[in-house]
């Protein structure tokens, strides 16, 4: 058995000319996304780079805002208090690890939560407990376009996610739970994870641990989502990212399995931009299709 490989590029590539369609169709003005950056962290000035360059494929305009890392708490506040009265912001991304002097929580709590593109306001994770329409967080909203475009009747299929972030594995597990599959989150202190994940049909490794899921870990022909962004060196010295699952060794039991990179972080940023057209839908009062 060999599995086969989920392209999530391919399937980024297809939401966003959908998106961009819809864009185009607009009469007036076009959805916004604020992006707001603090230093220089390399992998964060690349991330943000790329959701800009994103935004501005599918028609979203950028309001990028690069500040300092001694920015203080009260002027990232004021920031973000002004970006929530902008009518012609519709997302608001506050760029994720901050310098240590910053306090995550309580300035993402800031953010208007029908602003929320990242999904990780209180109330859109209750809103997601709750099963009520919301933004969703979105590496596990592009999961889930993952999975849902697969084959496979998800109802009833044992679901097993390794991780418990509110960031990825809580939110996924309630997604799942909505596809009716039996979900079980594992993490640091499971004990015997080889004997949870063997019984899974869908398996997601969310931990940021190199080679955690190896191939006697997994259930053959199950499905495989690959969420782990670790980067690494060869033996050259030349830096490269991979995943949790050892990809060599399970692409030969999984039935689907996602590379890293290349899998699940090009839908991450394809759902910013969807979540920030659904703000933006509301609050015009565009209908969704």
């Amino acid at each position: 058995m060999s599995a086969h490989i989920l392209d999530g590029k391919a399937i980024a590539q297809q939401v966003q000319d959908q998106l961009a369609e819809r864009v185009r169709q607009i009469q007036g003005r076009p959805p916004g996304l604020a992006v707001i950056l603090v230093g220089e962290n390399p992998a964060s000035v690349a991330y943000v780079r790329g959701k800009e360059k994103a935004s501005q494929r599918v028609g979203i305009v950028s309001f990028p805002h690069h500040l300092a890392a001694t920015v203080s708490q009260s002027e990232l506040a004021d920031l973000i208090a002004t970006l929530n009265q902008n009518s012609h912001v519709d997302g608001i991304l506050l760029q994720l690890p901050l310098p240590a002097h910053l306090d995550e929580d309580l300035l993402l709590n800031l953010i208007d939560p029908d602003k929320d593109v990242d999904g990780l306001h209180p109330v859109n994770l209750g809103r997601l407990m709750r099963g009520e329409p919301g933004l969703r967080s979105c590496t596990p909203a592009g999961v889930m376009k993952l999975l849902t475009d697969l084959p496979l009747d998800l109802a009833g299929k044992n679901a097993v996610v390794v991780g418990r972030s509110k960031l990825v594995g809580k939110p996924l597990a309630l997604l799942l739970l909505e596809q009716n599959c039996t979900v079980t989150i594992a993490h640091s202190r499971t004990q015997d994870l080889a004997e949870l994940t063997r019984r899974a049909d869908i398996l997601v490794a969310a931990v940021g641990r190199i080679n955690l899921i190896t191939a006697p870990m997994v259930k053959p022909g199950a499905v495989v989502v690959d969420v782990g962004i670790n980067r690494t060196t060869d033996s050259t010295g030349k830096n490269y990212l991979i995943g949790d699952v050892d990809f060599q060794g399970v692409q030969a039991v999984a039935g689907w399995l996602t590379p890293v990179p290349g899998g699940v972080g090009p839908l991450t940023v394809t759902y910013l931009l969807v979540n920030t057209f659904t703000s933006y839908a509301a609050r015009t009062r565009l209908a969704l299709v």
